[in-house]
């Protein structure tokens, strides 16, 4: 599906490191005229850690694997029931800086909640978005020469148990919360569009 001259695309459940092998790979070989994209996934569980990640902030990764990547940040986890989404985006060719690419991920995610008439707010001590002091959203960056790819996580139905295994994004007792306690029934896939058209949105009128 396209919107605006990016392709927004439903990948489904996929292997974290085959898709994060293929968003280096696909930022490696663009070029000025290649079309921005947007993924939508989700993955089997499994931890990420970012390049300059404390190992003290894995308590105990028990069964789920830990895959040191090429993203800022600490340690977070995705599982069945997060909403990936993953942009791969041309930072300079939208007119704008990576500082604001950040503030309109976070307020697409907002707005997004805000559609089902849940109050979120972002934190300057801890990037991501929060709802009643619990974090619902994490987000996370790399950037070659000047585009960027990973993205953002969304907690949409899953279980969040694994977050008590580590201090989410160096945070130790940080609580996080989902869609579906907060009564949102939605799909991942229908909820991945919708951040995703949000998220152009504030993008495209920048």
């Amino acid at each position: 599906m396209a919107f605006s001259k990016t392709m927004v695309s439903y990948l489904g459940m996929t292997d974290y490191s085959q898709t994060w092998w293929e968003m280096k790979n696909f930022t490696h070989q663009r070029d000025a005229e290649t079309i921005d994209q947007i993924w939508i996934t989700e993955h089997p569980a499994v931890f990420t850690q970012g390049h300059n990640g404390k190992a003290e902030h894995i308590l105990n990764s028990g069964d789920i694997p830990v895959i040191q990547i090429d993203r800022g940040g600490q340690v977070t986890y995705h599982g069945p029931g997060q909403l990936l989404v993953y942009c791969l985006l041309d930072i300079p060719r939208l007119g704008f800086g990576v500082r604001a690419l950040v503030t309109h991920i976070e307020t697409s995610i907002i707005s997004f909640l805000n559609d089902y008439g849940v109050d979120s707010e972002t934190r300057s001590d801890a990037p991501g978005v929060y709802v009643d002091d619990a974090k619902i959203a994490a987000l996370g960056l790399r950037i070659r020469k000047g585009c960027c790819y990973h993205g953002l996580s969304l907690n949409v139905d899953m279980d969040l148990s694994p977050f008590q295994r580590i201090n989410p994004c160096g945070y130790k007792d940080l609580a996080v919360t989902q869609l579906a306690d907060l009564n949102i029934d939605i799909s991942l896939e229908q909820a991945g569009y919708e951040l995703a058209s949000h998220l152009i949105g504030k993008i495209n009128r920048e």
